[in-house]
């Protein structure tokens, strides 16, 4: 530390008093975080780089400060306060307001490691309740942050490109014809996003957003996901539009492996957030962020050999995510209880653009037009001949909301009248989009054992509903039939929509 070994020893030995032990230490480029107890102390290192500058006790008071109010927007719990570190009559450190500032932490309560997200996810121990519970939070979050007043949008996304291509160049993590290759097809995408990237800016979606939502930047704090740890030492960086922001999370889980988590917080957000203008940009966002990723850990690597397969990992993974997908919809239709919204999660994510498909549920429409959370039971008069109309309506508008961006569907509804089937169908023709529909065959001793052990989900379903639906006039079937009982039904889904994945 330099010139901050005094202000550390001073730290080590007070939080040492204060919480009976001595403090375990994490050190980073730009900061190092001591922890005891039920405490964790932030001190930023007294440095001067490109992008911040810490150099001197004040401009750390400054930064602690915006640090301190940035974070309580979503980790209030966790974010304590201030402690000053000032210089006492008798030459020594101490905290306290009055004496010549030498310099600050910032107090936070202590979280367990083993709940950050990443580690969460190599245990594969995200949830799908954890996934909705942060889905909703970064939703709420991002509609309470500061709009960027007159800001820009395809010109700053452009001016992000320029440093990456640069910053991938001057790497040497590929040669120079594939590093130009990669920012060609990052132009060729700017080029037709430009428009919409504007758009939104005009309409408020470039907002004072967390800037740095990896999943090491989220942790399952009193059983509730906590963002915190966000970019506070460049509001530039982090004024940005709200789904490039979702962006990062969404990459993370896919490089991690977790698909279907990346496709379902997906979903769920924009359950919450009406987004769907912004679809085409979720690809294209995610693969910014992989790209940045890529060039951080190949620089990274001059020091640390081991980073480079990182990086490469990143790369690679940004160029996946440039590749252009046509619009698609398949509809899963079922009587209650076959196990059509879990087979639609399942295919969602090999359908379309990274991460996957819009699942459009009419469970989840008829509780949005209710104003209410999926999980709320509604009132039988929810479930008349003629409101259940009035969903498949909607659904059959916002599938065609959804198409017309050029992104992908799958709806996920009962389809038990051949009107409702031709009228899915008709949807993605008028879209100009590829269709396929198909339907979940099982006993009707299974559904009703299925439906009667439901608890919090999205559907009302009772057994008596399934004793109804088993008279049913279904009449002509021109649907793949499944039988969804069978433990391959997944594959023979894929096989029938023709995924390779």
């Amino acid at each position: 530390m330099g010139a901050q070994d005094e202000t550390l020893a001073f730290l080590r030995a007070a939080l040492a008093r204060e919480q009976g032990e001595q403090a375990e230490v994490i050190e980073t480029h730009i900061s190092v975080v001591l922890m005891a107890g039920d405490r964790a102390w932030k001190l930023k290192r007294a440095v001067k780089l490109p992008y911040l500058d810490f150099s001197t006790p004040g401009l750390r008071l400054a930064a602690a400060r915006t640090e301190l109010a940035l974070n309580r927007r979503t980790a209030p719990e966790l974010y304590l306060g201030l402690r000053r570190v000032a210089r006492g009559p008798d030459g020594g450190l101490r905290f306290g307001d009055d004496g010549p500032l030498v310099d600050v932490v910032v107090e936070m309560r202590r979280f367990d490691q083993e709940m950050l997200f990443d580690r969460l996810a190599r245990r594969d121990a995200l949830t799908r309740p954890m996934l909705t519970d942060l889905a909703r939070a970064l939703a709420r979050f991002h509609a309470g942050a500061e709009v960027a007043r007159g800001a820009d949008g395809a010109d700053s996304i452009g001016a992000v490109l320029d440093l990456n291509a640069r910053a991938l160049r001057e790497s040497g993590l590929v040669p120079q014809a594939e590093a130009d290759a990669q920012a060609a097809r990052f132009r060729a995408a700017h080029a037709r996003l430009a428009p919409l990237l504007d758009a939104r800016a005009r309409a408020g979606k470039i907002r004072r957003c967390h800037g740095d939502l990896n999943l090491r930047n989220i942790c399952l704090h009193d059983g509730a996901p906590t963002p915190f740890d966000c970019l506070e030492f460049d509001e530039r960086l982090a004024t940005i539009d709200v789904l490039y922001d979702l962006a990062f999370l969404l990459m993370d889980l896919w490089r991690h492996g977790r698909r279907a988590g990346a496709n379902w917080v997906f979903n769920r957000y924009l359950d919450a957030a009406d987004e769907t203008d912004g679809l085409p940009l979720a690809p294209f966002f995610m693969a910014m962020r992989a790209a940045i990723r890529a060039h951080v850990a190949a620089t990274q690597a001059r020091e640390h050999a081991e980073r480079r397969a990182e990086a490469l990992v990143y790369h690679r993974l940004a160029d996946d995510l440039l590749v252009d997908h046509p619009p698609r919809l398949v509809a899963v239709g079922g009587l209650s209880g076959s196990g059509k919204s879990t087979l639609a999660a399942t295919l969602a994510p090999d359908i379309g653009p990274p991460p996957g498909a819009r699942i459009l549920a009419s469970d989840r429409l008829r509780k949005a037009r209710a104003g209410v959370a999926a999980e709320t039971r509604l009132p039988a008069e929810s479930y008349t001949p003629q409101a259940s109309q009035a969903v498949y309506a909607a659904l059959n508008d916002e599938t065609a909301r959804v198409l017309a961006t050029g992104y992908a569907v799958v709806a996920d509804a009962v389809f038990a009248r051949p009107d409702e089937r031709a009228a899915v169908a008709a949807t993605a023709r008028r879209a100009g989009a590829a269709f396929a529909g198909l339907w979940l065959d099982v006993a009707h001793p299974v559904l009703r054992a299925r439906v009667a052990a439901r608890r919090a989900d999205a559907s009302d379903a009772t057994v008596e509903v399934v004793d109804k639906q088993a008279g049913y006039d279904l009449g002509a079937l021109d649907w793949p039939r499944l039988a969804a009982g069978a433990d391959d039904l997944a594959a023979r889904a894929r096989a029938a929509l023709g995924l390779t994945s």
